[in-house]
C-alpha cells in the first residue's frame, strides 16, 4: 500500500509499504479519507507529543470500508462503512490506504454524510463530548470557551445549542470564525472578537461582571492565564490543550479550581476501548438525527507528500478557519 511515512530528519516522504493483516479481533479497513489534528505537527517537534509516536505512519482518525475481519470479529463485516478515532491503537497511522485497529473501537458512519465528513468527527467529537459529559453543567451555569471556532470547540458549541445552553461566551480572531460561530446558533453578542477586545474586560462584561463557573480553554499558553483569571472561587477549569502555564497553575491553585484535564488518550493506554465505541456511538446518532451537524471541512488534497506538508503547516500556524483538514485517500 502507499502510505506516507516520515523520515528520522522529520521530513515525510511517499511510501509503498506493506498493507497490514487483521488480528483475530481487529478489522482491516481500506481508508477513504483521513483527518488532521495538531498533534501531528507536534509529534514531528521536541515535544512530549512526540513520545506518542507508535508508527512512523501518522494520522490518527479515519473513515473508510472494512476489507477484511479477524476470527473473533462479531458486530462489523467485510463492507461496512465505518469511521473510527485510532489514537494510536491501529497497526499504523492513518495517512495509508489500510489500517488495522480492534473491531470495539469502530462504528458504522451515519449514512447521512460523507467519508471526508465523517474522518473530521472522532477525534475533535470524542473530545468535545468529553469535554461536556466531565464539566457536568447546569443550564445556568456561565461558561467561558476560547477558541471556540476549531474543530473541537466548534462540536462543543453545536452540543450546548442542541442541549438548550444559552449562557456562554466565546473567543475568536477573524471574521470567517466569527461568521461559522454564528451560523452554529451563537449570538454575535456572545463572541468576544480577540483581535480587536480585550478578553478579559470583555467577557466579564458579557457575564454581568461576575467571574465564570466553567472556563473551557481550547488555545493555551497566555490565553489560559486569562481564563484563569476569569473563573469564579472554586470553579471549573477545562484544559484540552496541556500548554497552560506556571503563572496559569499559580492562578488555577489560589482560585481552589476543580481541574479537569481531558484526554482521548487515556483511554487508549488503558485498553478502555467502550469509551471509543460509546462516544462515537453517541455522535453518530445525534448526527443522523442531525441534532447537531458535522463539521465544517476543507479537503486539503490526495495522499501525497504535499497534501500533508500544506495541512500541518495550516494547523502549526493556526489558519484553519474553523474548518477540519481533511486528506482524501481514496474515492467510491
Amino acid at each position: 500500500m502507499k502510505a506516507i511515512v516520515l523520515q528520522e530528519n522529520r521530513e515525510f516522504r511517499l511510501e509503498t509499504v506493506e498493507i497490514p493483516l487483521p488480528e483475530a479481533h481487529q478489522i482491516q479497513v481500506r481508508i477513504m479519507a483521513s483527518g488532521f489534528n495538531p498533534i501531528d505537527y507536534q509529534m514531528t517537534e521536541n515535544g512530549s507529543e512526540r513520545k506518542l509516536i507508535h508508527s512512523p505512519i501518522l494520522g490518527r482518525e479515519f473513515s473508510g470500508i472494512i476489507t477484511a475481519v479477524g476470527a473473533e470479529v462479531t458486530q462489523l463485516k467485510i463492507g461496512d462503512a465505518v469511521f473510527c478515532g485510532s489514537g494510536s491503537m491501529g497497526s499504523n497511522g492513518t495517512y495509508a490506504e489500510y489500517i488495522c485497529v480492534p473491531e470495539d473501537i469502530a462504528v458504522k458512519k451515519p449514512q447521512n454524510i460523507s467519508f471526508e465528513a465523517a474522518a473530521g468527527i472522532p477525534s475533535a467529537g470524542l473530545t468535545a463530548l468529553q469535554v461536556f459529559k466531565r464539566m457536568n453543567a447546569s443550564l445556568t451555569d456561565s461558561i467561558l470557551i476560547t477558541g471556540a471556532a476549531g474543530g473541537v470547540g466548534s462540536i462543543f458549541v453545536k452540543l450546548l445549542v442542541a442541549k438548550g445552553f444559552t449562557n456562554f461566551v466565546v473567543t475568536a480572531g477573524n471574521e470567517e470564525s466569527i461568521i461559522s460561530l454564528t451560523n452554529l446558533g451563537v449570538k454575535p453578542e456572545q463572541i468576544i472578537n480577540y483581535k480587536k477586545d480585550d478578553i478579559y474586560e470583555t467577557a466579564l462584561s458579557l457575564n454581568e461582571n461576575q467571574k465564570f463557573d466553567i472556563a473551557v480553554d481550547l488555545v493555551g499558553n497566555k490565553v489560559v492565564e486569562i481564563a484563569a483569571k476569569l473563573l469564579k472561587v472554586n470553579g471549573i477549569y477545562i484544559d484540552v490543550t496541556n500548554f497552560s502555564t506556571p503563572e496559569s497553575r499559580g492562578i488555577l491553585f489560589s482560585r481552589g479550581a476543580s481541574i479537569y484535564n481531558i484526554s482521548n488518550y487515556a483511554y487508549g493506554i488503558e485498553k478502555q476501548y467502550d469509551y471509543y465505541k460509546n462516544g462515537l456511538t453517541e455522535l453518530s446518532h445525534l448526527l443522523e438525527n442531525e441534532t447537531i451537524s458535522p463539521p465544517n471541512i476543507s479537503v486539503v488534497g490526495e495522499l501525497n507528500k504535499e497534501t500533508v506538508d500544506k495541512a500541518l503547516s495550516i494547523l502549526r500556524e493556526n489558519k484553519t478557519n474553523g474548518r477540519k483538514l481533511i486528506m482524501q485517500i481514496d474515492k467510491e
